[in-house]
């Protein structure tokens, strides 16, 4: 398929640069107690709201390929749909109907992870995140593998706990460990010794991403593989113990290792099998490639074991990353990074590490490197390794800087950037950190449209899926923010379920198309056509609809 793009009858399409702005986590939602983003001075959103077309997009559920619309939506699914146009079923949904029809059984991959463990007399570890967000991970598809295994007699499992906190209830981790620790009880037997071996919080240990800090998948080494670090007896008491030491929330909670008579219960030795169980890719390359890349040199494993081991998805398709993996992924096809390259469009992807992936390796379809070296520049503005509450401006302004110079530099007919503020700093917890996320985002949003007007260009600005806009627990029937006995308000760190906004920011050709009518169908996978379309371009058939039509 010749996978260029066809001109626009009817519109030439927008002289100036055209720029799309992901404001990571900014959804939209009632002005309440718990609305970070409506307790935000905002004139800059406030005058797009007044003066600009704009509709809400769903950004969560089946509009973005998640097996239900109880699912909140992430930033890899987001950026999937705003990049491809279309919508693609998603990790969650491909994981638990491969478990539900047994063909994770069936594969390669499954039969080799027990054969190994069996003909070795060895133990089968699993490792992920442990909790239902079903942003990473599922504890149900734990639940099915440890059953499957007890079933295909395997006889030794040990269990890595990663504590959420993040896609779910801040501390809520023994409302996970409690009943799991029954479920266990309810396996174990003579002929099947299961037990929880290790754990941390998702922020502390090996579920780093895109290399920011290597230091947490070291941590998280030593305490999965070698079994080095602070004993405890099982891990309700590590975390009821680190919460009234330390006063934190479950994705800080620092490493943990589960000991009997001194000894830890579950390092993981060679001639072991070890399966990744998170099936989003971005937390899961790092620890991944430190299992399967001998030649690993970012930190220092100390030992070495010789296992099988294997991810619940290929995390990095291009990279192959990791060599084994239980259930394929997404074919993501026709993306609008392609369809523009191989149209000859110049294009510019800028973020700050925290999201750089996002607008490049899931804005692409889950694919590494460029389509064309030529015609795209990808920018990645360095983070900073420190809490995000402590700096809740990021690195908006620098990104910000670096956008006006390539914006100015006239090299550029299509620009993509995400502002991390609203997602990274909402997962703090901090409502105040997260409003000045916000209002340090507004003071940049000003900046850009600035330089959008003097270049006679267009702007969409939109999100990939809420989270500032909710920053406390809700009450289910009155939709009030939930209070805890001393009055204080319950702080939520989670993905929301509510619509993201959408504005086009457009001051020399607004009268040669028309937004259509916000009736709530839109949905991220829109933005492709849109954006195309202001480029004087049809959209692929395959494509969802745009959301303008030309006069």
């Amino acid at each position: 398929m010749d996978k260029k793009l066809n001109k626009l009858a009817g519109f030439e399409g927008v002289k100036g640069p055209v720029v799309t702005i992901v404001m990571d986590g900014i959804g939209v939602a009632p002005a309440n107690a718990g609305n970070a983003v409506a307790a935000a001075n905002t004139p800059t959103l406030d005058m797009l709201a007044a003066k600009y077309p704009n509709v809400k997009l769903k950004a969560h559920g089946t509009a973005v390929g998640l097996p239900s619309d109880d699912d909140m939506g992430n930033s890899e699914v987001g950026h999937n749909a705003l990049g491809a146009g279309q919508v693609f079923a998603q990790g969650a949904k491909l994981v638990t109907q491969s478990i539900e029809t047994g063909k994770m059984y069936a594969s390669d991959t499954w039969k080799t992870l027990i054969a190994n463990v069996k003909d070795n007399a060895s133990t089968l570890h699993f490792l992920g995140l442990f909790s239902d967000g079903n942003v990473h991970s599922h504890i149900d598809h734990l639940k099915a593998m440890l059953n499957e295994a007890k079933a295909e007699g395997v006889k030794k499992v040990r269990v890595h706990i990663l504590i959420d906190g993040r896609d779910v209830g801040e501390t809520s981790a023994l409302e996970y460990i409690n009943p799991f620790e029954e479920f266990l009880a309810g396996l174990r037997d003579d002929s099947f010794d299961v037990k929880i071996a290790s754990g941390g919080g998702r922020m502390q240990i090996t579920m780093d991403r895109y290399e920011a800090n290597w230091g947490m998948v070291e941590l998280g080494w030593k305490t999965h593989v070698l079994g080095e670090g602070r004993q405890f007896a099982s891990a309700a008491q590590a975390v009821q113990t680190y919460r009234d030491e330390l006063h934190v929330i479950d994705q800080d909670l620092p490493p943990f290792v589960i000991a009997e008579d001194g000894k830890p219960v579950g390092t993981i030795e060679d001639g072991d099998s070890v399966i990744f169980y998170n099936f989003r890719g971005d937390r899961s390359i790092e620890i991944s490639k430190a299992f399967d890349d001998e030649n690993l040199d970012k930190f220092d494993r100390v030992r070495f074991p010789k296992v099988v081991y294997a991810g619940m998805l290929e995390y990095d398709g291009d990279l192959h990353i990791p060599k084994k993996y239980l259930v394929s992924p997404p074919e993501i096809t026709e993306t609008m990074g392609e369809y523009l390259a191989n149209t000859g469009v110049s294009q510019l992807a800028i973020s700050e590490t925290q999201k750089y992936g996002h607008v490049t390796y899931f804005w692409n379809g889950n694919k590494s490197g460029k389509f064309n070296d030529e015609l795209e520049t990808y920018i990645e503005i360095p983070s900073d390794v420190i809490p995000f509450e402590q700096r809740p401006w990021m690195k908006c302004a620098e990104i910000t800087d670096k956008l006006i110079e390539c914006l100015e530099s006239g090299k550029y007919q299509y620009l993509r950037v995400n502002f991390p503020n609203g997602d990274m700093v909402g997962h703090t917890g901090s409502f105040l950190a997260t409003q000045i996320s916000v209002e340090a985002l507004d003071l940049q949003l000003a900046r850009i449209l600035a330089v959008v007007d003097k270049l006679h260009g267009v702007a969409l600005i939109t999100a990939d899926h809420g989270n500032a806009d909710e920053m406390m627990e809700l009450d289910k029937k009155t939709k009030e923010p939930k209070k805890n006995k001393d009055g204080s308000y319950k702080s939520k760190t989670s993905h929301t379920l509510n619509p993201v906004p959408c504005y086009i920011y457009d001051n020399y050709y607004a009268d040669k198309y028309a937004m259509k009518a916000d009736e709530g169908k839109f949905g991220l996978s829109n933005v492709a056509a849109t954006m195309v379309n202001l480029m004087g371009f049809e959209a692929p058939a395959a494509w969802d609809e745009s959301l303008i039509e030309v006069k």
